[in-house]
């Protein structure tokens, strides 16, 4: 009975803060699934896919990559590049997720943008276990995703509209997450950087074949500029 309440007082408080990627998560993820729908996959790839990857700009570059030739490495090096926030997400997170048990496991599988953010800021109220409010809340923005996916491939099929376009749901979620952190970032340099490197590799390797190098180029030159950029930024 102890370890009930334990496990309710710890949902409870979680589930508020999740409330607002609920809306987020369940309209985007209903907008990948009737995309994978519309490139020819049945509804149980968007349901598969959102279990088991649960990166949701992963999952979306995913399906030109089941589409195209196959290529384990260029879809090893996409998805490394894609992620690869997260290496430091994980090592932030290090001290927090210590002692977790076997809960540990599924919170370093379900890290995403939310989750961290959720789990780094949120106030745990005094009482509540704070390993099973950490994993409430990586479970509950996890399932937000696999429901609207799942919604969204099931009726995907059942639209009578014309879908035409729906493929630019990618670009626009990348572009709506650039302008938000050129907003809240005072200093543009990282933001430039990207455009850049994102801009010389188009011209030089195409546009089939830019995204790893840019990829690997961006990551490069933040590495080279880390200390000038969170210089300037500890200044402002």
């Amino acid at each position: 009975m102890r370890s009930k309440g334990k496990l309710k007082s710890a949902f409870l408080a979680a589930f508020p803060n999740t409330v607002p990627i609920l809306t987020g998560f369940l309209f985007l993820g209903m907008s990948y699934g009737i995309y994978m729908n519309t490139s020819g996959f049945p509804f149980w790839y968007p349901c598969l896919m959102s279990l088991t990857i649960f990166a949701g700009s992963m999952e979306f570059v995913t399906v030109s990559l089941l589409l195209g030739h196959f290529d384990p490495l260029q879809a090893f090096l996409m998805a490394l590049m894609i992620n690869a926030r997260h290496l430091f997400y994980g090592i932030s997170m290090l001290d927090r997720y210590k002692g977790l048990g076997i809960k540990k496991l599924y919170l370093i599988f379900g890290m995403c943008d939310e989750s961290f953010s959720v789990n780094c800021t949120a106030n745990i109220p005094n009482g509540v276990d704070k390993g099973w409010f950490y994993f409430f809340v990586t479970l509950l923005n996890h399932s937000y995703w696999f429901i609207g996916s799942t919604l969204g491939g099931i009726f995907g099929s059942l639209l009578s509209f014309n879908t035409e376009g729906i493929t630019f749901v990618m670009t626009a979620l990348f572009v709506v997450i650039f302008l938000e952190q050129w907003l809240k970032d005072k200093n543009y340099i990282s933001a430039l950087i990207g455009v850049v490197v994102s801009v010389i590799s188009l011209v030089v390797f195409g546009k089939d074949d830019f995204i790893i190098p840019a990829m690997i180029g961006i990551v490069g030159v933040l590495t080279l500029l880390r200390k000038p950029i969170e210089g300037g930024k500890s200044a402002k």
